[in-house]
């Protein structure tokens, strides 16, 4: 088993992320690599538990990637390959599947979320999701996860999983996982309703900042994002209450390697149409070398498609014995 550190997390390939997406996870994992073993996946098998077109997943799969390299997450440094390429993935999620307890997926939050009312149409994948996400984390041994909130219920799960394996076959083989929450701006909310967390599934564009916004797009929906009708406070504790200065504030001091105690220490005091306008600029610098890498990126898909084949070879020769193992534990005869 593992004996150090290797953090594991997977994205969405939802196509170029949100300032959201960045500030609450990706910049996140650029500052921690080369400091432990890091693994970094586009999650397409994930994807499709919801119908997906199936030349936009493509599309957007090739563009997350650009974009977690465009971030800056060397392929040097870090494992970044597609989930699908990595075939382990899915022959430990079947064994996960048949050591999981019906009773232990009923009670995951986020599918009765992601289903709605009408859960006899949701598909099976949808359902086993969590399962899945247990694969791709012990897959590698991994025991560090980079994890918002929404995500704390599945990594229960995992570990309930490989608890459950480790007993059943009397073995200590896969390890416990540690979620592993880092950043000043861990959660970036809606630029329309502070409540929400920033999304790229949210109808309304003007919610979000995409990373591909130009400079007159984020100018315009900073100054359109909402706001209350008070002066920004002087101290943290007049945040309370004030969901979207609370948002906006954050960002700053995200982008600009600050606190929010001296952001407001600066802007205290000040009406929101002044704060806006620092804030939108700061972001325009702050994002404007992203984007310069992005379009070269993107400009050469063969190049992203060598890299990411490159990352799945890596990935496969890290997987594929612990999963040949688990498989030799649970007593399926070796491949020839």
């Amino acid at each position: 088993m593992l004996t150090h550190k290797r953090i594991f997390s997977g994205i969405q390939p939802s196509g170029v992320p949100t300032l959201g997406n960045y500030l609450g996870a990706i910049r996140n994992w650029v500052a921690m690599q080369g400091k432990t073993d890091s693994i970094y996946c586009v999650v397409d098998l994930h994807a499709i538990t919801v119908w997906q077109d199936p030349k936009q997943l493509a599309r957007q799969t090739r563009e997350m990637a650009a974009a977690l390299m465009a971030c800056g997450l060397d392929p040097a440094k870090v494992l970044i390959f597609v989930q699908s390429h990595v075939h382990a993935h899915t022959r430990l999620a079947w064994i996960f599947n048949c050591v999981a307890r019906i009773g232990w997926l009923n009670r995951m939050t986020q599918f009765k979320d992601k289903a709605g009312k009408d859960r006899e149409a949701a598909s099976a994948g949808l359902y086993v999701y969590p399962t899945l996400m247990a694969a791709d984390i012990l897959a590698y041994h991994a025991n560090l996860v980079p994890v918002g909130d929404d995500q704390r219920q599945h990594l229960e799960l995992a570990n309930d999983i490989a608890e459950k394996f480790n007993h059943d076959y009397g073995v200590a083989f896969f390890p416990t996982i540690e979620p592993l929450i880092q950043g000043v701006a861990a959660r970036v909310m809606s630029l329309r309703d502070g409540t929400k967390k920033m999304s790229k599934s949210d109808p309304s564009d003007q919610s979000r900042i995409n990373l591909t916004d130009d400079r007159d797009a984020i100018a315009f929906k900073i100054r359109r994002a909402k706001t209350d009708p008070e002066p920004l406070p002087e101290h943290v504790s007049g945040l309370e209450g004030r969901p979207e200065a609370r948002n906006l504030v954050g960002i700053l001091a995200a982008v600009t390697d600050s606190l929010p105690e001296n952001v407001l220490r600066e802007h205290g005091g000040k009406g929101f149409g002044a704060f806006k306008e620092v804030l939108a600029e700061a972001l325009i610098a702050h994002l404007a070398p992203i984007q310069e890498r992005l379009k070269r990126l993107l400009d050469d898909p063969a190049e992203i498609d060598r890299l990411l084949r490159q990352g799945a070879e890596k990935a496969a020769a890290i997987a594929d014995p612990i999963v040949a193992e688990a498989e030799r534990i649970v007593g399926f005869l070796p491949r020839g």
